[in-house]
């Protein structure tokens, strides 16, 4: 049993290590924006699977694809019409980010301006749900130690307005994500520009 177990998850990562390629992603990504609900539902989930299970496998290929994957991810599912679309990819995107195996790729992420941005305006997306997956991506930004310069020049510039949409979450169902809100408000106030 244990010989059969060692040869299936062999396989396993050999498959996903296969869809993982940026050839069969792109696939992927097509069907995740397919305009029949099912398939790109489907679509989502195989995706959300792929990018969890198998967790080295995943950290290598993101690590080894960032760029494209994250080109990808952005402007496919992040910036998407699409409310749903939208809602998985940055459910998902925190997921990815908070994995410990991914911290490599956490780093790289949370040092560009460009996802900020994104982040950022997905914040203030009508949906309440939406902010708030957002914001769990978004406090990994503030809590950067190392932040480049032109993360903290960004911070700072928005700072009145990021506070001011942060004190209007209101999500009492969670004290986790109270306690984060408070840290991360706290992190923003104090922010000072980098000479």
């Amino acid at each position: 049993m244990i010989m059969f177990y060692g040869i299936y998850y062999n396989s396993s990562c050999l498959l996903c290590s296969y869809l993982l390629e940026p050839n069969q992603l792109k696939k992927l990504f097509g069907y995740i924006q397919h305009p029949s609900f099912d398939i790109a539902a489907d679509a989502a989930d195989a995706f959300k699977d792929l990018l969890t299970r198998h967790k080295s496998t995943v950290s290598e290929s993101l690590s080894k694809n960032y760029c494209w994957f994250f080109t990808e991810m952005n402007e496919k599912l992040l910036k998407s019409e699409n409310y749903i679309t939208r809602r998985q990819a940055v459910k998902l995107l925190g997921c990815i980010l908070l994995d410990r195996s991914n911290s490599c790729v956490m780093t790289r992420y949370v040092s560009s301006k460009d996802n900020l941005i994104i982040l950022m305006n997905l914040l203030r997306d009508q949906s309440k749900n939406i902010q708030i997956d957002a914001f769990h991506v978004f406090k990994l930004f503030v809590a950067n130690e190392n932040k480049p310069p032109e993360i903290v020049s960004i911070l700072v510039t928005n700072r009145s307005k990021l506070l001011r949409l942060l004190s209007a979450f209101v999500y009492t169902d969670d004290e986790v994500f109270e306690t984060d809100k408070i840290q991360v408000v706290n992190k923003l106030v104090v922010l000072e520009l980098q000479d």
